[in-house]
């Protein structure tokens, strides 16, 4: 195939030409099997993106029909006719919003979608507070699959809730990714962040910096995310040669307790015979509780203790108050998913996949300034 072959046309379109005529010339009956993506980007030495476009745009037309859990098929006349040509749906079910985090893993879902020629359906299964509620994420899953969508992407909640929904979706063959975290007890593709790598160079970032004793502070526990920082941390530790205290490391909730919670368990922290110089903070909802936490106990951020962030989940801009936060890459998260969501829609049968996603680390050092917390004041 060459350029020439239908003047300045984007590729794909060329490419739809070349499989349009093909079918009009009887190489591929109808109700046969088609060229699957892979076979397209061998074929024709392009993106898995553009070989997508191209096979989701003559879905859209009617010529191909999808079959799920078996692949993409000419379309029998019957089907061509019936075709209304709308472009398929998939759902994107997320909690937490209004961070930073959520909203730019929801612009990489959307960004391809739209590149694509998909519908997106976004739920928010945490709505106005930040913890996401189970029996939403099972509404939502089941509007997805009463919508008869072509597949989800899905931020679930903590815990293993919901596991005959998840079952009901995969029996129906509706092609599933887990975003940000994956489940242990289910089979799916799944888009991560290296979050061993988080919580061991954080850790390593505040040996470095001095601080032998780390309170680790958490949001959510009952995830592998926060299970494989947990990891990160304590490796770093003995790597170090320094004593795992549990009443340091502890994984407990922290974020969403209640205030007086909070304040006796950095009290008592406090209060021990070698008290914390560091917190290790799941994300920055805890960094901000935990700056104010301080204050109220009259301790001053940084100068009575320093704060790190393991993600950059929550009110981004407190995050100046930290000393080192690791910057997750959310919208590349939400791109590959989606990206591989296609992929299985448009008939990829390997089995589950898992895509670890590196991240950055952001050092007060590297910053023009940052935040002061001192008596009630943030400055």
């Amino acid at each position: 195939m060459t350029g020439d072959d239908h003047g300045g046309a984007p590729l794909y379109q060329r490419i739809k030409a070349e499989l349009r005529a093909a079918v009009g010339r009887g190489e591929y009956e109808p109700g046969s099997p088609f060229v699957t993506q892979r076979e397209l980007c061998e074929r024709y030495g392009v993106s898995t993106t553009t070989a997508v476009k191209a096979l989701n745009d003559l879905v859209a037309e009617g010529l191909l029909v999808r079959r799920r859990g078996r692949g993409t098929f000419v379309a029998e006349q019957a089907e061509r006719t019936a075709g209304s040509g709308a472009p398929s749906a998939v759902a994107c079910i997320v909690h937490g919003l209004p961070g930073a985090h959520v909203s730019n893993l929801v612009s990489g879902v959307e960004s391809v979608c739209s590149e694509l020629g998909y519908r997106m359906y976004l739920a928010d299964t945490a709505r106005r507070d930040v913890h996401a509620s189970p029996g939403r994420e099972a509404r939502a899953l089941q509007e997805a699959i009463d919508s008869d969508v072509a597949g989800i992407v899905l931020y679930p909640v903590e815990g293993q809730h919901n596991m005959e929904l998840l079952g009901e979706v995969q029996r129906r063959g509706i092609p599933l990714v887990l975003v940000d975290r994956y489940r242990t007890d289910i089979p799916t593709d799944a888009v991560v962040v290296d979050n061993f790598a988080i919580g061991y160079q954080l850790t390593r970032h505040l040996i470095d910096a001095g601080h032998e004793r780390i309170l680790t502070l958490w949001s959510e526990t009952k995830v592998t995310s926060v299970q494989d920082r947990l990891t990160g941390h304590v490796q770093a530790l003995r790597e170090r040669g320094l004593p795992i205290i549990p009443a340091l490391t502890a994984l407990r909730p922290y974020g969403e307790q209640p205030e007086s919670v909070r304040l006796a368990l950095l009290q008592s922290a406090l209060d021990s015979a070698e008290p914390p110089t560091a917190a290790l903070c799941a994300n920055g909802y805890v960094v901000a509780n935990v700056a104010k936490d301080l204050v109220s106990l009259g301790r001053t951020v940084p100068g009575d203790v320093e704060l790190a962030g393991m993600d950059d989940a929550g009110p981004f801009d407190l995050l100046g108050l930290t000393t080192v936060a690791a910057e997750l890459p959310s919208n590349e998260m939400g791109a590959t998913a989606m990206r591989l969501l296609a992929e299985r829609i448009a008939g990829t049968t390997d089995g589950p996949r898992h895509v670890t996603l590196p991240t950055g680390v952001h050092t007060r050092d590297a910053t023009s300034g940052y935040l002061r917390a001192v008596g009630g004041e943030t400055t």
